[in-house]
């Protein structure tokens, strides 16, 4: 069993002041594979005053500097791919051969080289000079079902921007954060420029929303977890980010490909276990056409392997704990008791599987909008599929939960996609599957969060801006 007793703090591994150990369990096999230590808010404290120490020279720092890094930072998180890898596998349970936990977090660095590139911090409005200048020191606390990528995408864009970062990864994939970090010091980052804190939401997290000389939280997890965030946040006046919980539908239009439509869905639905918050939970299809998408989707389903993670042959592994075992396990149950009707999959580890944290694939149909399974997000390979007889009836059904964080849309009529799609009150909409891409910037609307990432609007998150008056000679 490895032992990890090391916090990042000044551009060196420093023993935690005050903590507590952590035991991170496999969620393949429920044993122990790793031993961390976690924080506590003395050392928050000498994470931010090393970024505080490290901010006025880095925030000044040109373009060329920070871009010649993230070029760095690329390179050294590619060639620790396989580690990586093998410490996202061991602590999230996602099959060896699933890399778009890696590529994504390298794209979100080649994507902000890009933007950057292209940025000007400075420009003139009628006379004025508006300059746009990093906000200071940032707090980055992400969640556990991307944990490269969603540290990666806060990361890339505080640097591009000049800001300097204290970092709380959760403590279920601390291991995947240690890695990454690896790869940042041996990338040069400066001393102080990247601090990273293990530790838990009540008191890693608490003490980085609460810290008086932290600029910006940017925060990735629940619904519930955001709110105490931005209350916890409230009498420092710091700006707070939050990419927060999804209930996301796919309305597939009487003329699309139902087939394809069917199998995407069940194959993004059913990625990295369901525990994505744009996953497309809900499937709204034209009650004409409800048999046919059911015998599409049992199809797909049939094709789903679910097992060891470190099988070639797995499509889907485990959910990531005991606890969210138990919470999609409660919603399945939940789901039956409202009257919803089991397609595939229902309570229980899949045929053969004794140990573990496996859930089957499962598809509820005769869904109703108002039932909990279509409102609440499950966070687990759990879909439900809906009928609508209308497109305006389609649309209310969609946008009828607290939550807008990503939405749908399967057409062979591109105008009526657009028309939909329009309509979908989501920060972000897709046609017919289209790959996500890390230009297009990404947030929620309503109970789904607020600010964006990726791209020029998530470099903006990190920029204060000034007005200055006067000072233009063309003025």
């Amino acid at each position: 069993m490895n032992e990890y007793d090391k916090l990042y703090i000044d551009g060196e591994w420093v023993t935690p002041l005050a903590g507590e150990p952590f035991e991170v369990v496999n969620p393949a096999t429920e044993d122990l594979c790793a031993r961390i230590s976690l924080g506590s808010a003395e050392d928050v404290g000498c994470a931010v005053r090393a970024a505080r120490r490290a901010f006025p020279i880095f925030s000044t720092s040109s373009k060329a500097f920070r871009i010649a890094l993230l070029e760095r930072i690329v390179k050294a998180i590619a060639s620790r791919t396989p580690e990586l890898a093998a410490a996202v596998t061991q602590e999230l349970g996602t099959p060896v051969n699933a890399m778009i936990h890696i590529d994504g977090a390298i794209a979100t660095f080649k994507q902000a080289i890009k933007t950057l590139s292209e940025y000007e911090f400075e420009s003139r409005v009628d006379g004025n000079i508006v300059r746009r200048e990093p906000i200071g020191v940032c707090g980055l606390i992400t969640a556990w079902n991307w944990p490269v990528q969603l540290l990666c995408t806060k990361l890339s864009a505080a640097l591009a921007a000049g800001c300097t970062v204290v970092a709380k990864p959760s403590e279920f994939t601390s291991i995947t954060a240690i890695k990454l970090t690896e790869a940042l010091h041996a990338a040069g980052i400066p001393r102080g420029v990247f601090n990273l804190v293990l530790g838990d939401g009540a008191t890693v997290g608490s003490a980085i929303t609460k810290h008086p000389d932290i600029e910006l939280v940017s925060f990735t997890g629940s619904t519930k977890a955001g709110i105490l965030v931005a209350q916890a946040a409230a009498p420092t006046v710091k700006r707070v980010c939050q990419e927060l919980g999804g209930k996301s539908a796919n309305i597939v239009l009487r003329d699309a490909d139902l087939r394809e439509a069917m199998r995407w869905n069940v194959a993004r639905g059913f990625a990295n276990s369901g525990q994505s918050c744009h996953a497309p939970s809900r499937i709204l299809v034209h009650e004409a056409q409800l048999g046919e998408a059911l015998r599409h989707i049992r199809a797909a389903v049939a094709e789903v392997r679910v097992g060891d993670p470190l099988d070639p042959a797995t499509t889907m592994g485990p959910l990531v704990n005991r606890a969210q075992f138990d919470r999609v396990s409660a919603y399945i149950e939940r789901g039956l008791s409202e009257g919803a009707r089991l397609v595939c999959g229902g309570l229980g580890r899949p045929e053969g599987l004794r140990r573990g944290y496996f859930i089957k694939p499962t598809v509820f149909a005769d869904v109703q909008p108002h039932m909990i399974i279509a409102q609440e997000e499950i966070f687990g390979p759990v879909l439900s599929v809906m009928t609508y007889e209308t497109e305006e009836e389609a649309v209310s059904i969609a946008n009828a939960t607290p939550y807008g964080l990503g939405g749908f849309v399967f057409t062979r009529d591109r105008e009526k996609g657009l028309s939909i799609g329009r309509q979908i009150r989501a920060g972000r909409v897709f046609l017919n599957g289209s790959p996500s891409n890390m230009a297009a910037p990404m947030g929620g609307y309503k109970q789904s969060g607020n600010g964006r990432e990726m791209g020029v609007f998530g470099l903006e998150e990190y920029l204060e801006v000034k007005a200055m008056i006067g000072f233009d000679d063309a003025a």
